[in-house]
This record gives C-alpha cells, structure tokens and sequence, in this order.
C-alpha cells in the first residue's frame, strides 16, 4: 500500500513537471515568457556537434554506396549486421566477370588467340576482385564503424545530455516565470492594505516568493551543472575530429594501395596481351583489304608506361630501331598467337621463332615476318627479338 502511495505521488508529481514545461515551452513559441539564452561558447559547441554528426551521416551513408553500389546487398548487410549473424559469401562484379571471362575462354579455346586473351583477362579480373574485397573489408574497419561509433556511441550521449539541459533550462525559466508573478501579487496586495484580509494576502504572497525563489536557485544550480555535462561533451567534438583524421587518412591509404594493386594486375595483363586492343580496333574499323594501322595509345597509359618501364620492352625497342636503321634480318621469338586479319598479314603460333626484317615506308608497329615459304607483315608487340 505504501509503494503504491509512493509511485501514485511520483506519477503525479513527474505529470505536473511535464504540465510545466509544456506550459513554459509553449508560452515562449508565443512570446509569452522570457528564455534563459545559452553563453555563446555552448551555442557554439552545440552547432559544431550538429554540423559534425550532419556531414558524419553523409560521408559515411556515400562511402557505403561507394564501396557497395548494390542497394540491395547493403539492405541485405545491414539486416544480418542487425542480427548478429555474418552474410553469404557471394562474388563481387569483378569476380563475376572474371569467372565469364574465363569460362568463354576455355569453350572458345585457350589455344586460340581470343580465348587465351579472355582466360587472362578474367584471371585479372578475379584478383581485381579480391583486391576489391580487401579494400571493403579496410574501409570498413578503419574508417566506417569510428564514424558510426560517433553517431550511434557519442553523439546519442551528447543528445541525451543535450535533451537533458533543455529540461533543465524550461524548469529554470518557469521558475523565475513563477516568482515573476508572486512578486507582481505581492506588490498588488501591499497597494491594498485597507482590511485585514488584504494583510493575510501579502503574507501568503510573501511567503509564495520565498518559495519561489529557493525553487529559482535550486533549479539555477541544477541548469549550471547540466550546462557543465554538456559542455564537457561538447568539447570532446573537437578529439571526435582528430580521431576521423587518422581514420580518413588510414581509408585514403586502403584506397592508394586498392588503385596501385589494380594498376600493377592491369600493366601486367597489358604487357600479357601485347597491342591485343590496338590490333582488334583496327581490324574493326578497316576493312580486310587495308593495310592496318596502329592505334596510337592513350597519354595516360603512355605516361605510365614510361614511369614504369620493362626491361624486356626496352630491349626490343632498341633491336628494332636498329633492325630498321639496317637491311639486315633478325630472329625473333612469337610470345603469342596472332590471327592474320588478311592477306598481308602472317599468322603467328606462340614460341615458334620466325625471320623478321623491315622494309622502307612500313608502319613503325609492324615487320616482316617469314616462315619457310611464307610471309607478311606481323606486330612488332607479338615479338621477342633474339640475339
């Protein structure tokens, strides 16, 4: 019985400061009643924590899309995240591609040019893959759980203190509200002191201010130490900063080593396949009876293969420059299976050795090749010179 008398007066009493913050909240939308301004170094603190967590949530909701621009494998992450359980291992776009790649090669023929190029490529392909999946499992560890640490960890406490001193702030305000007016009926009631009814008013009324203001300092003394909490949070906004910093830098670094891993797989896959693109641009821009031209390569990758340049490239630069500067002839290796796209041209098989030699006015990307009693023109790229 007496619990139940306890928790009836605590329901009645939490339901009348409710009433009168809801009062005093309403009163001051209207206009109706003074409101005690936070100091402007709070004000500040608060805007700064509202602005951190507004561009947290962006950042952090934009690299999820960047990392997985499959909306439905995010949805599909999220709830098994939510349920503690860990999601299907399924292959990325660039492993699926890879595998395509590779399982046409093999119909269409690995001994055939078009299908040891597809099998290359979807090897590379598939490592891309993996190197896109290490990249997912970084970004996720050292730059996305911190940033939704702050906004699931430590902006809610903030919010909850925030939501706190609010409370703080409307008790206070309607405490002085309160005594505003005690002093107001206690001044009318001293103007009428004709009767001694009148008298036992400005009693009551004086006794009301008393009341009212222990109420004030009390609630003014609670106010001062939530603003406190909260400013102490709020400064940790600034360390908030500092921590993201070293977490943007570490994702920057996941990213650098994602695109020079990728870079390296496709120099390599460039170098595996030799002028393969230049050759099936050409072949399909110009007819069969015309002689083919190179296809100059983009600056870009002009670029990045003189900052990385192979030794094998160089050598066979330089014995062609001088194969051409000649009349003589050179042995020369094939590194790969070439398909002549007409009449002019010498089909290739890889490793057979053929002659090759120039003659004046032909393309600097071509030779001629022979092989007993035949012969045409071949891609210098197919070929590896021997001394």
């Amino acid at each position: 019985m007496n619990i139940m008398d306890f928790n009836v007066k605590k329901l009645a009493a939490d339901a009348g400061t409710f009433l009168s913050r809801a009062v005093q909240f309403t009163e001051e939308k209207l206009g109706q009643a003074e409101k005690t301004e936070l100091d402007a170094h709070l004000e500040n603190l608060l805007s700064k924590a509202e602005c951190t967590k507004l561009w947290t949530e962006k950042i952090m909701k934009q690299t999820e899309v960047l990392l997985q621009p499959n909306p439905n494998a995010r949805i599909e992450e999220f709830v098994y995240e939510k349920l503690d359980r860990k999601a299907p291992s399924r292959m990325n776009n660039p492993e699926l591609l890879g595998q395509y790649m590779i399982d046409a090669g093999n119909e269409f023929g690995p001994g055939t040019a078009y299908g040891n190029a597809l099998i290359k490529c979807g090897e590379t392909q598939k490592r891309i893959g993996t190197a896109d999946r290490e990249l997912i499992q970084t970004s996720a560890i050292n730059f996305l759980t911190p940033l939704r640490n702050f906004i699931e960890g430590d902006y809610k406490t903030i919010t909850k203190e925030r939501k706190l001193l609010q409370n703080k702030r409307l008790d206070l305000d309607a405490a002085k509200t309160r005594l505003k007016k005690a002093k107001v009926a206690e001044a009318r009631a001293a103007q009428l002191n004709t009767s001694q009814p009148e008298e036992n008013n400005i009693m009551i009324w004086a006794e009301e201010v008393t009341k009212s203001e222990q109420e004030v300092r009390i609630t003014q003394s609670e106010f001062d130490r939530q603003a406190e909490i909260t400013r102490l949070l709020l400064e940790g906004i600034s360390s908030t900063h500092a921590h993201h910093l070293r977490c943007l830098n570490d994702f920057v670094e996941a990213q650098m080593t994602y695109y020079a891993q990728c870079y390296q797989y496709m120099l390599d896959l460039q170098k595996q396949l030799g002028s393969f693109p230049s050759t099936f641009l050409s072949n399909n821009n110009q007819s069969s009876s015309t002689p083919m031209q190179s296809v100059s390569t983009p600056s870009v990758l002009a670029s990045a293969s003189a900052s990385l340049p192979s030794v094998s490239n160089s050598i066979v630069t330089s014995g062609i420059s001088e194969l051409k500067s000649s009349s003589g002839s050179r042995k020369a290796r094939v590194l790969y299976d070439y398909d002549a796209a007409n009449s002019s041209e010498l089909s290739l098989l890889a490793d057979e050795v053929i002659t090759v030699y120039s003659i004046p006015g032909m393309d600097s990307d071509w030779l001629m090749g022979e092989r007993g009693n035949q012969k045409g023109k071949v891609p210098i790229t197919y070929l590896e010179l021997l001394n």
